[in-house]
């Protein structure tokens, strides 16, 4: 997800300052995405920058210059979130999976124990996945309602993404060793 329709979509619910914003982003998303604050700065300056939002100055002198600037969609950013939420998202391969490319390199290069890195990666996305599910669980323990909250979508996306990792490592062993059955 772009944090630039990221932060367009929350002002399509009205003017925001910047750290608001971030705070928005981070509580919708159940902080699975932290942002810094000088990268929503900068993502902010540039969609004023396209024309995309607008800034207002009401003028607190006690803040930095930035921390008193409120944020506005334009008529053109607010139809470019209409447009973002009507467009699928592209399922393009990530034109650089480290685990793919160490993977595959791996495979090809002489004295590499291919197995020991699956099964480091495999124990690594293991601990991951606990951690994952562990969260989810306190959250649920905590407050049942959290189930139907926003930010418990991102997560749950999260432990099912980590889960076919863990699918598709199973998958690379297997291709090592066809005799072999998956973990």
């Amino acid at each position: 997800m772009s944090i630039r329709h990221g932060l367009m979509a929350l002002l399509a619910e009205g003017d925001g300052y910047g750290n608001q914003l971030r705070t928005s982003f981070e509580e919708r998303t159940g902080g699975t995405w932290p942002l810094n604050i000088g990268q929503v700065y900068q993502t902010l300056d540039r969609l004023v920058r396209d024309g995309l939002v607008t800034t207002v100055e009401p003028g607190d002198g006690d803040l930095p210059p930035q921390a008193r600037t409120l944020y506005g969609l334009t008529p053109t950013g607010r139809a470019e979130v209409v447009r973002w939420f009507a467009e699928p998202v592209s399922r393009a391969p990530a034109p650089r999976d480290e685990l793919s490319i160490k993977l595959a390199l791996a495979m090809g290069l002489p004295g590499v124990d291919v197995t020991a890195v699956l099964d480091a990666q495999r124990a690594a996305t293991m601990r991951t996945l606990q951690a994952l599910t562990s969260l989810r669980h306190r959250h649920l323990a905590a407050d049942p309602a959290s189930a139907r909250k926003p930010w418990m979508l991102v997560l749950e996306r999260l432990v099912f993404d980590t889960e076919a990792e863990l699918r598709w490592l199973d998958h690379c062993q297997a291709t090592l060793d066809p005799t072999e059955a998956p973990r």
